[in-house]
């Protein structure tokens, strides 16, 4: 019977190494969307303009560079966020399974811990500042509007942000790992299942596009090549 256990144990144990592994060589070789440079190049071009006034701008600038990729205006929607022991709130323009990009900020001083992911985040600031303390250093560093933070798949940090900080935010990697850090707070701390209902729903409906746009594609291949 141990011995059984332990055979099952072993069995599981390689078929979950597997399984990351094809996943991480599938992340490492396909093709994406957006870059953290092309998010940022877009960012930088509404640094310190008035944060009311300016998503919704910027949103129309990604809609039209990146047609069938980008939630309509309706879908859009500002969430509360609580995680890590900070509280946020976000606007969702794109989501994946490897990729999204959304709006990030905060209408009070917060701090907490970033989380660890499987996913490289890069964070390019509009007003504010963001103050980030990485692991086994021993200072922080502050970074304010114009400058992009990176956040690189297995790391943590303390992470600051003060009152009226907003930044256009990019992450590429398998982004359902994220959602344990993501939702943890909601759904065990504060309870906020509305908030956690919303969250659900924006991400279903961006997959959805890309699952659409991804059909569409398809059948303009047949149509051409047959």
């Amino acid at each position: 019977m141990v011995l059984g256990l332990i055979r099952n144990l072993i069995k599981t144990a390689m078929l979950v190494a597997l399984l990351l592994f094809l996943i991480q060589y599938w992340l490492r070789n396909k093709s994406y969307i957006f870059s953290d440079k092309a998010v940022a190049n877009i960012a930088m071009e509404y640094v310190g303009r008035n944060p009311q006034s300016v998503y919704q701008e910027i949103s129309k600038h990604f809609l039209r560079q990146y047609s069938g990729h980008i939630l309509p205006a309706d879908d859009m929607q500002w969430i509360f966020m609580n995680a890590g022991g900070w509280m946020g709130s976000i606007c969702i323009l794109h989501a994946s399974i490897t990729e999204y990009v959304l709006f990030f900020g905060t209408g009070v001083n917060t701090s907490g811990n970033s989380g660890r992911y499987w996913a490289n985040i890069s964070d390019t600031i509009l007003t504010g500042s963001f103050r980030q303390w990485k692991e086994g250093e021993l200072k922080s560093t502050v970074f304010g509007p114009g400058e992009t933070v990176y956040h690189y798949w297995g790391e943590a940090s303390a992470v600051e942000w003060t009152a009226e900080t907003w930044m256009v935010e990019y992450g590429r990697g398998f982004i359902p790992s994220t959602l344990g850090f993501a939702l943890a707070d909601t759904i065990f701390s504060t309870q906020d299942f509305v908030t956690l209902f919303y969250i659900l729903r924006v991400y279903s409906k961006a997959l959805l596009l890309e699952a659409g746009t991804a059909l569409t594609d398809v059948k303009a291949f047949f149509r051409e090549n047959l």
